[in-house]
């Protein structure tokens, strides 16, 4: 289910009035280009209803309604699902208050909500920033630690403001589309969801009891990168040969264990059979403080999984 989210940013701008209504009129083809594709997924997702928004400085989206180009093009975008404002598409209880998005020192909030959402963000064609089919942002999150307070750094989120650009972000959309009929791991985008299919998603991971409530209460934006984690490891404890790989699996992605004293401080848990056991392999599914703690038993070939959630002690 593509959702597209305007980037209110590239409706502020002061611009001769042909030259936004032409913006807008391309901006609608690629939505309807999106739309194509996926007629029931495709959502638009605003900061105020559709029918008042403001595509430039005293440029009111009336103004492009009444323009010969825009008649088709108007009752197509009617037609639509719209939501707004920007909350109405957050998981349940979710508001985001502690991450920040930026395009150029402005804050970003459309561009940002559409890479927390796994979504597209969408421009009026006025500025040459807005000419890629991906946009740079720079992301702040707050984090519980004293020491750092927050963490910035890069992303890239989807974008689109010409039809031209949605031509590369048609395998997703199709994959998205496809995913959602099948109702597959592709389609899963809530903690809660996640924690449902566990256990016939991953047939060799196993979970300590307190780690369901971490699952289901997973940010959204955390629940791409755990579940395409939890399938890697997985895969690699069905692909694992005992004989050869004397190790244990080969992961997918980088595994490192906690130095010692965050061992001890830290990494002792319950285990499923009651008896405390150390957790302190873990893996990275976000560049930042995201980790997960595990310990592989390969006389079972079975992963027990003790943590998913922020780096632990912090």
């Amino acid at each position: 289910m593509p959702q597209l989210f305007l980037n209110e940013n590239s409706c502020e701008t002061t611009a001769d009035p042909d030259r936004v209504n032409r913006a807008m009129t391309e901006l609608v083809k690629a939505i309807v280009a999106v739309a194509r594709v996926d007629r029931q997924g495709t959502e638009l997702v605003s900061r105020e209803p559709v029918n008042a928004l403001q595509l430039a400085q005293g440029h009111p989206i009336g103004k492009w309604i009444g323009t010969p180009a825009a008649k088709d093009l108007w009752k197509r975008l009617l037609q639509m699902q719209t939501k707004w404002p920007h909350q109405k598409v957050f998981p349940e209880g979710e508001t985001f208050s502690d991450v920040e998005y930026r395009h150029g020192g402005e804050l970003a909030t459309g561009l940002g909500i559409a890479h927390l959402m796994g979504g597209v963000g969408i421009s009026l064609p006025l500025e040459a920033r807005w000419a890629e089919d991906r946009i740079t942002l720079v992301r702040e999150e707050l984090v519980d630690d004293e020491d750092t307070g927050s963490v910035v750094t890069k992303v890239k989120v989807r974008h689109a403001a010409h039809a031209a650009h949605v031509d590369s972000h048609l395998p997703w959309i199709r994959e998205e589309k496809e995913a959602a009929l099948r109702g597959d791991l592709s389609a899963i985008r809530t903690g809660a969801e996640l924690w449902d299919r566990c256990a016939d998603l991953f047939p060799h991971l196993r979970f300590l009891p307190h780690v369901e409530a971490q699952l289901r209460e997973l940010k959204q934006y955390w629940v791409h990168p755990v579940r395409k984690r939890l399938a890697e490891m997985d895969s690699a404890v069905l692909l694992w040969d005992a004989a050869t790989e004397l190790d244990g699996p080969r992961w997918g992605s980088a595994v490192t264990p906690e130095r010692s004293t965050r061992k001890r401080d830290y990494c002792k848990f319950t285990d499923l059979d009651g008896a405390p056991q150390y957790f302190d392999t873990h893996l990275r599914f976000t560049p930042d403080e995201g980790r997960l703690h595990f310990r592989f038993v390969a006389a079972t070939r079975r992963v027990h999984i003790a943590h998913i959630g922020r780096k632990l002690g912090i």
